[in-house]
């Protein structure tokens, strides 16, 4: 598969925004995760809410267990909140209630939501997802997707979850982590699943099946808690402003290495945090567009 792969180099120009537009127009975004149980989570749906924010996403509904309503939103001060329920089709009432452009679902999930509930959400929203994390391992145990329109959902593993997406009980999933092997993982991953994959790492890939691209921003000191849901809520963000799946996790996954080496530059590569990441998104997001006018 991978010898009839387009590689393309090239990473989409950032959404136009009209001068009349308001906060309706530039994407409705829902976050779907948070756990709260022995362990609590509710970091990771913040982050990615702020991150669509740094997108320019005008609405984002954060949608964690009830408990963690309050927390979140302290977190996430420009989110709404809403309580997390357990159908998928309370789920899909609440995109379609809040009539949401993209949701991303997964961040601090832990096991929140059950498997069958994320496939059925997955197969009934008709509107991109990007996923990540707990619902990556959820879908693991399931081994397969049936959605409409597969390319539509992105999904953003590191290579451990993406080992797991991968595994039968016939085979062992793919161990090497070398360049080739990177990317025949995540051919593997849109071949099982039709999906558009984010495979992190150095050298992130991305890759619909049609084409290839492989990331050379970012550095070392991003290999820290929370930057992936960052990079989940970033990518829904541009998807919100009607970027393709596919042109999104590029551009996404450029301008959030960008920000982690602008980060590098003033704060060290093992001091920095995702928030850190966050907090330089502005950064990346105006160099780049500074380019894009030279």
């Amino acid at each position: 598969m991978t010898d009839d792969l387009i590689v393309t180099r090239e990473v989409a120009a950032l959404p136009l925004r009209a001068d009349d537009a308001h906060k309706g127009d530039v994407g409705r975004v829902v976050v779907i995760g948070g756990s709260y149980g022995e362990t609590v989570m509710v970091g990771a749906p913040a982050l990615a809410a702020n991150a669509a924010f740094r997108a320019g996403a005008g609405l984002v509904r954060l949608v964690v267990p009830h408990e963690l309503r309050v927390s979140a939103g302290i977190l996430a001060p420009c989110a709404t909140m809403q309580s997390l329920p357990e159908s998928s089709e309370e789920l899909l009432s609440i995109a379609h209630d809040f009539s949401a452009d993209v949701v991303a679902i997964g961040p601090g999930l832990g096991t929140s939501l059950d498997a069958n509930v994320i496939a059925e959400f997955l197969a009934g929203f008709a509107g991109p997802v990007v996923v990540d994390a707990d619902a990556l391992n959820q879908i693991a145990t399931i081994g397969s997707l049936n959605t409409p329109v597969p390319h539509r959902v992105v999904f953003t593993p590191h290579p451990g979850e993406a080992r797991r997406l991968l595994a039968t009980e016939d085979d062992d999933p793919m161990t090497d982590t070398g360049p080739d092997g990177r990317r025949d993982m995540a051919c593997s991953l849109v071949e099982k699943f039709g999906c558009t994959v984010v495979l992190k790492g150095q050298g992130t890939i991305v890759t619909n099946g049609d084409r290839i691209y492989t990331n050379h921003t970012g550095n070392p000191g991003m290999a820290t808690a929370g930057t992936g849901d960052v990079l989940t809520g970033l990518i829904a963000g541009l998807i919100g402003q009607k970027l393709e799946p596919v042109e999104a996790a590029i551009l996404g996954t450029y301008l959030h290495g960008l920000a982690g080496d602008f980060a590098s530059e003033e704060l060290g590569r093992w001091s920095m945090t995702a928030t850190d990441v966050l907090d330089y998104l502005p950064e990346a997001f105006g160099d780049y567009g500074a380019s894009q006018d030279e």
